[in-house]
Formats: structure tokens, C-alpha cells, sequence
């Protein structure tokens, strides 16, 4: 159901380390909206739907920081989410 840590952080050199910790944050958020949004799909007592919901939403904040981060440290990345928002808007009009 949850995702594993993809990374041997033993392996991970010393200059990709923090752009890994911060992808296994969007991993770990990415789960937990996941997870609280089917549990809330489950749910019969409308209040448990009702926080679920608000917990993945507060989850997707979480989400929007990480990613933040990784803007600010991985150029690559950057240049690479803009290319690809560039085709999406491309491709739907």
C-alpha cells in the first residue's frame, strides 16, 4: 500500500543527498494524500469523511513545500516541470 524509500541513502553521494531527502518527502506525501483520500472514500460516518479530506488537503500543502524545495535545488528539475507544463498546455489548447 505505502511507498518504500526507493534510495540507499548509503549509496546517495554527499551532492545528491538533500534532493533525495526531498523526493522521499514528496514519496511520503504523495502516500499519505493517497491513503487519506481512500479511507475517506470508505467511509459511512460523513465526519471521518469530512477530516479525512481536510487531512490529504493539508497533506497536498505539504506536497506544494517539498516540491518548493526541490525547485530550489535541483535547476534540472525546474527546467524540466516548466517543459513539461509547456507540452501539457500545448497538447490541451
Amino acid at each position: 500500500m505505502l511507498s518504500e524509500i526507493p534510495t540507499d541513502f548509503g549509496e546517495v553521494t554527499e551532492d545528491e543527498l538533500d534532493r533525495e531527502i526531498v523526493r522521499v518527502g514528496i514519496i511520503a506525501e504523495l502516500d499519505a494524500i493517497n491513503l487519506y483520500e481512500q479511507l475517506a472514500a470508505l467511509a459511512t460516518h460523513e465526519g471521518i469523511k469530512k477530516v479525512l479530506l481536510d487531512i490529504a488537503k493539508e497533506e497536498k500543502t505539504h506536497m506544494g513545500e517539498f516540491q518548493t524545495l526541490l525547485l530550489h535545488i535541483d535547476q534540472e528539475q525546474a527546467e524540466e516541470l516548466e517543459e513539461g507544463r509547456e507540452e501539457v498546455e500545448e497538447l490541451l489548447g
